[in-house]
């Protein structure tokens, strides 16, 4: 018994010596190699769906709490960093769907209509995206935890931290953030099993997608998957840039790395939540402020959705031969982008928002019924790029809002580890 107890602490301590994305990784080839080799063993999906279903269990809970706990006990300046986040995530939506007009115009490119999709409905108007948020904002505390409401859970939890604040005694206060402490380390532990997550997500993916499926539809997949690249690689990136004055590419990088290629696969910013909690853990952010605004990110910070929004709305009044003008084009940005921020709320997500936009060009409600059909289809891999996207995002633009306030204070700033070793290195000499 003893001689297999030593054997499996060796397995782990071997293990524990490789980096996590290296064993996530070798996770993705792994799946790769057994949906080729394969095919027919489902039970490997099933991991990865598993591996999706705990994050997704535990993240509302760990919201809930993170945000009491930090708010019961937040100090001072808050605020500032809050506005300042909440400006550089909805400016970088609205700039988005900029691009994707832009884009749309230049190659002006018509959707293979499929079938119409039938059993969903999704919202008529801006009004109903609007009535569905503010009926989320007061659903029942219970209700939102166990739904994954995260408008529900942000306003609960805000409003429990606030009142912890002012009425709750420094042992209650002491008890809530430990709570929160013991939530997160179950997340760790959960996160930990990625590389079998990961593995079973890519076996289910290579298996069930069929390059013919993507034949009729590849130059509309290339042209959603190329403004979303651009936006992650030049926009957000010169943004960065722009609010700190340095080279933003070692942090948009990591985000990428980190949190970008998980959320690919989970295809869920919920269940990316405690990865970017872990990652703005990791960039030495401030606690008190990353617990709410990384729950906020993964609300309102929705680029991927407005691309998303904006290209197949237009792409279906080329298709039925609608001329858009310059100024219906600019007002489809903010409709796209109000649309993308409350897509949370809506049951399908961006997808199902889209005979909104398409109803402001003029497209008829059953072509764009069928627009959402050919988002279905494109789904694994639009849905995976839209993710990975907004979920970087979340972090990077978290970890901006709060290196401009250390950058006014003089406080040095490291983007990776490599960067705080040399820096050290220096200072040493």
């Amino acid at each position: 018994m003893n001689s297999i107890t030593r054997f499996f602490k060796a397995i782990g301590k071997g293990i524990s010596k490789v980096s996590f994305i290296a064993r996530v990784a070798i996770g993705l080839v792994i799946g790769v190699i057994l949906a080729l080799t394969l095919p027919e063993v489902s039970f490997i999906a099933t991991l990865g769906s598993l591996f999706v279903g705990a994050l997704k269990a535990i993240a509302p809970v760990l919201v809930f709490f993170l945000i009491a706990g930090a708010l019961s006990t937040a100090g001072q300046g808050l605020g500032a960093r809050f506005f300042k986040i909440i400006c550089l995530y909805l400016s970088t939506t609205i700039i988005a769907a900029v691009v994707s007009v832009i884009a749309s115009y230049i190659f002006k490119l018509e959707i293979p209509l499929a079938e119409v999709v039938s059993g969903y409905n999704p919202p008529a108007s801006l009004s109903a995206v609007f009535e569905t948020l503010l009926t989320n904002l007061v659903e029942n505390p219970v209700s939102a935890i166990v739904n994954g409401n995260y408008v529900g859970i942000l306003t609960w939890s805000i409003m429990l931290g606030i009142a912890l604040r002012y009425v709750a005694s420094e042992a209650t206060k002491n008890t809530v953030n430990e709570i929160s402490r013991a939530i997160s380390k179950i997340v760790g532990w959960v996160i930990q099993l990625a590389p079998i997550g990961v593995m079973g997500l890519v076996y289910s993916s290579v298996n069930s997608l069929g390059m013919d499926i993507f034949a009729d539809y590849g130059k509309f997949v290339l042209l959603l998957v190329g403004v979303m690249l651009f936006v992650s690689l030049v926009v957000n990136p010169f943004i960065v840039f722009l609010c700190l004055k340095r080279n933003p590419y070692p942090l948009v990088f990591r985000c990428l790395r980190e949190s970008g290629l998980q959320a690919f696969f989970t295809r869920s910013s919920a269940a990316n939540i405690p990865v970017n909690m872990k990652l703005c853990s990791d960039l030495g952010l401030d606690k008190e402020y990353y617990s709410v605004a990384i729950p906020l990110g993964a609300t309102i910070n929705m680029d991927g959705a407005a691309i998303t929004i904006t290209v197949m709305s237009l792409s279906a009044a080329f298709s039925m031969g609608i001329e858009v003008n310059f100024f219906v084009a600019i007002l489809l940005c903010f409709v796209a982008t109000l649309g993308a921020c409350g897509a949370s709320g809506v049951p399908g997500g961006s997808l199902l928002l889209i005979p909104m936009a398409c109803s402001l060009l003029g497209v008829d409600g059953g072509i764009a019924m069928q627009v959402v059909g050919v988002g279905f289809v494109i789904g694994v891999i639009q849905d995976s790029v839209e993710t990975a996207l907004n979920s970087s995002g979340d972090v990077m633009f978290t970890a901006t809002a709060e290196y401009m306030e250390w950058k006014k204070a003089g406080k040095p700033i490291y983007f990776t580890e490599k960067q705080k070793r040399l820096a050290e290195g220096k200072s040493e000499k």
